[in-house]
């Protein structure tokens, strides 16, 4: 609990502070830093960005998750291989995914690239095109990220009882009544954590972006984690840095409360 504690209020700390380096010597400007930050378009549109990267990824991880849960939760040949192969993308190491991702999306020389020339198709700028580029990490972050929601999704459709499936089928009910009427109310506490433990690490996902697009281009893909490092490692604004680092945790944690108030803790 200390290391997370003081490294926080270290970084509070800071945020008041104008420093240029972890060495150098702070100077106090209390609410300056965030001033600065109201004022800068930059940090809006990282905000923005990051609302925008998460809720996509969120929503995209959860249909999808839900959806390949239901299907895993079949009873077919070969089942047990499939769920193997589906928990994969979760557990290579982030920055093989960045890598694997990047060189099958490279319009020069990546796969897909190759795919479209075959077809006489144009290339097409996945990381460099300011439109493509947010589309682009939110698919690779749904692709890496959706077995997480699937197996946490498949591990709760087990403690559905059969039997309510059974006596729903005798009264002559559809599947899909049965999905909203049955499945969802009984598996509602576990969708309730896996949409806030989403909700926060998505907000907070720094590596993918960074290992993709940097944040470019132009700023396209940056939300606040990527900005906050650029302050504070590439423009040397630690002050700043921690400042925008402090209001996306405020931001963050707002937003729990709001989520708790609608989603008791006893559900």
């Amino acid at each position: 609990m200390v290391g997370i504690i003081l490294p926080l209020i270290y970084a509070i700390y800071l945020s008041f502070f104008k420093v240029e380096s972890f060495i150098g010597t702070p100077k106090f400007v209390g609410l300056g830093n965030y001033l600065e930050l109201f004022m800068d378009v930059r940090f809006w549109n990282a905000t923005i960005h990051g609302i925008v990267y998460s809720l996509a990824t969120i929503v995209s991880q959860i249909l999808l998750g839900i959806a390949f849960a239901l299907v895993l939760n079949e009873s077919f040949r070969g089942k047990a291989f499939v769920r193997s192969l589906l928990i994969i993308p979760y557990i290579l190491p982030t920055v093989v995914v960045a890598l694997v991702w990047g060189w099958l999306l490279d319009g020069n020389v990546g796969l897909i690239a190759a795919i479209l020339h075959t077809f006489g198709l144009p290339p097409i700028d996945w990381m460099s095109s300011p439109g493509i580029a947010m589309a682009t990490v939110i698919l690779v972050s749904t692709w890496t990220w959706t077995p997480f929601v699937t197996v946490c999704f498949l591990a709760a459709l087990q403690t559905v009882p059969e039997d309510l499936y059974g006596a729903a089928r005798v009264d002559g009910t559809s599947a899909w009544q049965r999905f909203i009427y049955i499945t969802i109310p009984v598996v509602k506490p576990v969708l309730v954590v896996i949409v806030l433990l989403r909700g926060i690490w998505m907000f907070n996902k720094f590596d993918i972006i960074w290992l993709l697009t940097k944040g470019g281009p132009v700023e396209s893909t940056e939300h606040i984690p990527v900005l906050a490092y650029v302050k504070a490692f590439t423009l040397f604004d630690i002050g700043g840095g921690t400042a925008v680092a402090t209001m996306g945790f405020l931001f963050l944690s707002a937003l729990v409360w709001l989520y708790f108030r609608f989603f008791s803790m006893e559900d």
